[in-house]
């Protein structure tokens, strides 16, 4: 065998060595990253949400923090999830005390409560869990249902600033969130009118000089027949206790201070739900 040849060779199969290393580190590397790309159970909904994410992007067209895949943009869900938000609250408001979630002990879990449920799948089971009982049930949301999102059930913005994807993984959402932390990262102001509020719209309030200043209640009807539903939260050794009342009422609230109208400056006003804002 001559040296140029056994030279030709020598190098051909090095080169063959190189190109199986390759194939075999391009297989390892195909691998992991399916791995990683699969953070929650894959189903036809999380199949439709990373769909409608690409569709509109992981952009936020409001700057709110809140990501534009999570948005109802859909007017038959933004009624269905204002329809089934309200129920929910109102139905803790009316049930035996011994039956309302334990979870729920102030305005704010009152919020997150309502909030979260009215963003799932309301199937027998749901029904069987919740214990809430529906005579004629609004219908369903149809563009994504709680935890099947990107965000799974971090579902509140905690963070300031604009959605990036990163937000995903750093914890700029989480599970729980206070009354101030729902108003100003999970909503958005409408008006200090509260004539201008529509079911499921929030009303704010902060009371300086109190330990826990920052106050929530769901507006729950409007109209003639305008009410709202909140929780007191604990005050001098009691738990409070959850109150539904005409608007009407609280208009003429004997202390001002929780009067909603422009001239207290202790309302801050009417607020909508961020995942309603705006269409498409």
């Amino acid at each position: 065998m001559s040296v140029p040849f056994r030279r030709v060779l020598a190098a051909s199969l090095v080169l063959l060595a190189i190109l199986l290393l390759l194939l075999r580190m391009a297989n390892l590397v195909q691998h992991l990253g399916g791995r990683r790309a699969a953070p929650f159970q894959r189903t036809s909904q999380t199949v439709a949400v990373d769909a409608a994410s690409r569709a509109q992007g992981w952009g936020d067209r409001f700057g709110d923090g809140t990501p534009d895949f999570l948005r109802l943009t859909d007017p038959a869900d933004q009624a269905a999830f204002r329809r089934w938000f309200t129920l929910i609250a109102e139905y803790q408001a009316i049930r035996p005390k011994a039956e309302v979630p334990a979870e729920i002990t102030d305005c704010a879990s009152l919020l997150r409560f309502s909030y979260r449920e009215a963003l799932k799948r309301h199937d027998d089971s749901w029904f069987l869990a919740t214990g809430i009982e529906v005579l004629a049930p609004p219908g369903e949301i149809r563009a994504w249902h709680y935890p099947g999102t990107p965000l799974g059930a971090t579902l509140f913005r905690v963070r300031p600033g604009s959605f990036e994807a990163a937000d995903l993984t750093n914890g700029a959402f989480a599970q729980f969130a206070d009354a101030r932390t729902l108003v100003e990262r999970n909503a958005y102001f409408v008006s200090r009118d509260v004539h201008q509020a529509q079911p499921g719209d929030l009303l704010f309030f902060r009371q300086f000089g109190q330990s826990s200043p920052w106050h929530s209640m769901i507006v729950a009807e409007a109209g003639s027949q305008a009410r709202v539903v909140y929780h007191t939260g604990p005050d001098r050794g009691s738990s409070g206790e959850l109150r539904r009342v005409l608007l009407s009422e609280l208009l003429d609230h004997p202390q001002p201070q929780w009067r909603p109208v422009a001239q207290n400056p202790n309302f801050l006003g009417v607020y909508r739900w961020s995942i309603l804002r705006g269409n498409p």
